[in-house]
């Protein structure tokens, strides 16, 4: 386990992600996944309000409610970090932020949500405003502590200067996109997250499941709503990454996604990369990083590659 930023927040190296639940995992193979993630000591599962909004028949709180029955069912899952989200459609208002809190802990069937996410920037709204909104939550003991999703540099400093000013709450943990064929974040937000003392919980982990080395030049079609992004990557670039991934698992016995996470975790800033898994086969492919050791050759060489 490792502490999350300045939270008090213990959590597990892989945080689960939760968008697949109630999409393309239903109720009982969520369960499935949930169940094999806690066997391995996992403690850690990220969700939002949207999810899975997209889907023809949905609103949103699939994820949430699926994840608050699992809850339920085995004894509000006792020591487990529920991570959600509100602001997907960027309004961070008082009211806002409050009326979606109440929504996710009766989805959730839980007292406190661990970490709550401006998911999305609103740039309309006064961080006074959201951040006021975020401390009346963590007051009531509704809210533990406070994240920002999607969130640049500039942004995320002005939020974080906000709230020392004004005592308000800190953002403690930043959640955006990287992985070692997106490096955005390596020379935008990253160098800020290192010195203000922000932990980095990454979504993509897996690049949308390029980085499992399941899509391939002329390989079998892959049965997943993602494989169109996936399949995108397959140029000379992504090849590099995979031909890199397949030596380094093939030398450690491994997979490999557990390779790309393993490779992500060891990255200045990052406490806990965001993977999904829609089956405990799935699953059972990332695990294998929580404790594989790279070489600093090895890091170097995917570092180059992707």
């Amino acid at each position: 386990m490792t502490k999350l930023g300045s939270s008090d927040l213990d959590v597990f190296p892989l945080c689960l992600g939760g968008n697949v639940f109630g999409w393309t995992a239903d109720e009982a193979q969520s369960f499935a996944v949930l169940d094999a993630y806690a066997d391995a000591g996992g403690n850690f599962i990220d969700t939002a309000e949207s999810y899975s909004a997209w889907v023809p028949g949905h609103s949103g709180g699939e994820s949430e409610t699926i994840i608050g029955k699992w809850l339920s069912s085995r004894g509000d899952g006792a020591g487990m970090v529920i991570a959600t989200k509100t602001g997907h459609n960027r309004d961070l208002r008082r009211e806002v932020i409050l009326e979606a809190a109440k929504r996710s802990l009766d989805r959730l069937q839980r007292d406190r949500i661990d970490l709550y996410y401006m998911h999305n920037d609103d740039p309309e709204t006064p961080f006074e405003e959201s951040l006021g909104a975020f401390g009346e939550l963590i007051r009531d003991g509704k809210v533990g502590y406070v994240g920002a999703s999607n969130f640049t540099a500039e942004r995320l400093a002005e939020a974080l200067d906000v709230a020392e000013r004004e005592g308000l709450p800190r953002i403690v943990a930043v959640q955006n996109e990287y992985n070692l064929v997106a490096r955005d974040y390596e020379t935008d937000a990253e160098p800020l997250v290192a010195s203000r003392g922000v932990a980095a919980v990454p979504y993509y982990g897996l690049a949308s499941g390029f980085l499992t080395g399941k899509y391939r030049p002329g390989g079998a079609a892959v049965d997943s709503p993602r494989a169109q992004a996936a399949l995108a990557r397959l140029d000379d670039h992504g090849l590099a990454v995979l031909e890199a991934l397949d030596d380094i698992a093939s030398a450690h016995a491994t997979t490999p996604a557990a390779v790309a996470l393993a490779w992500l975790l060891a990255q200045p800033t990052v406490v806990a990369p965001i993977a999904s898994a829609r089956s405990v086969a799935q699953l059972e492919e990332l695990l294998p990083f929580t404790s594989l050791e790279l070489g600093a050759d090895e890091l170097e060489r995917l570092s180059r590659a992707g």
